[in-house]
């Protein structure tokens, strides 16, 4: 199982540390680094920066929203920074939401997220294999646009650049059982949301491509106390499963009812939405946020970790708030 960094996206800022950790993490061999983005920061710009100050780990986006870019923008940004890095480029994938895209986007969310998903990677991948210009008969992304309202003189076109790699991975973030079974047909890896060790039935896994990757984030802390190392986990789930999306259509807490906390989960998602934010990350339950994580002394983390090698996880995308975390996760999985 390889680790991985995931630095997710800015809050107010840049971290001022977050290059020292990334080099940290190439020293103690991680594999790869990763960026999110949600109404902030973008994913690909401190992606570059942090290719010009490594030599050798990847650069992954866990995860880029499709409706930020069109899939041929998307695809110019991966096999540009495919180049610079030396072809250290993983493309991570995502439909997001309907409140960020139509709220933040101003476009309207697919009612096919399948169709648009599938789509949007066949774009990137024929950018990618350069082999002829663009084209797709598509109810969401077709190439070239021929809607009533263009003018139809819409050229197809193949990239100017050549990209690096015809092969450039693309992973997708998928959290429904039907959107993880296209995923394991039309990509190169999953990145999987609120990954439990202790219950894969969950995610409805069939027999795997060769090579497909499965790289769920996991928050790291090596800590005494358990119950205060788990606190930064509570307040991130309550934050997505309260607020990232609306009462109605919450993927994150549909996903969390699936797992077998369907009543705290709408408790969560009551308290945030009435502005009680602080009541809704106490509402999130201590079993919930620990299945979920590594944390606590090094020796709990070690026996935790072993459920996580027993599983599909081929890469172990960590968000650690310190390199002591991210040296003792090296050694215990040397």
């Amino acid at each position: 199982m390889r680790l991985g960094l995931a630095l997710g996206y800015w809050g107010r800022g840049p971290d001022p540390g977050s290059l020292a950790l990334v080099q940290e993490a190439e020293r103690l061999g991680y594999d790869s680094v990763w960026t999110s983005e949600a109404w902030g920061s973008d994913a690909f710009t401190p992606l570059t920066w942090y290719a010009a100050h490594t030599t050798r780990i990847h650069l992954g986006t866990a995860i880029v929203q499709m409706a930020a870019r069109t899939p041929t923008a998307t695809a110019m940004h991966a096999l540009t920074l495919d180049h610079l890095s030396g072809g250290r480029m993983m493309l991570g994938l995502g439909l997001s939401g309907p409140q960020v895209v139509e709220g933040w986007y101003g476009r309207p969310f697919p009612r096919s997220p399948l169709t648009a998903t599938r789509e949007y990677v066949d774009v990137v991948r024929q950018v990618f294999a350069r082999e002829a210009p663009v084209e797709l008969d598509g109810r969401f992304h077709p190439h070239p646009y021929r809607g009533e309202d263009g003018t139809g003189i819409g050229k197809p076109l193949k990239p100017i650049t050549h990209p690096l790699r015809a092969d450039l991975p693309i992973l997708l973030g998928a959290e429904g059982p039907k959107n993880i079974a296209q995923t394991t047909r039309i990509a190169d890896g999953w990145l999987p949301l609120y990954w439990s060790p202790m219950r894969p039935d969950v995610y409805q896994l069939t027999e795997l491509p060769k090579d497909f990757m499965v790289a769920p984030m996991v928050r790291a802390h090596v800590c005494d106390d358990v119950t205060q190392g788990l606190l930064p986990v509570k307040a991130m789930l309550g934050f997505y499963i309260g607020g990232m999306g609306h009462a109605a259509k919450n993927f994150h807490a549909d996903l969390m009812a699936r797992m077998g906390y369907e009543e705290e989960a709408r408790r969560i998602q009551e308290l945030f939405l009435a502005g009680r934010k602080e009541e809704a990350v106490l509402a999130v339950p201590d079993a919930f946020a620990d299945e979920i994580s590594l944390v606590g002394p090094r020796g709990r983390i070690a026996k935790r970790l072993e459920l996580w090698r027993e599983g599909p996880v081929t890469d172990l995308l960590v968000t650690a708030p310190d390199p002591n975390t991210l040296r003792t996760l090296a050694e215990l999985n040397s």
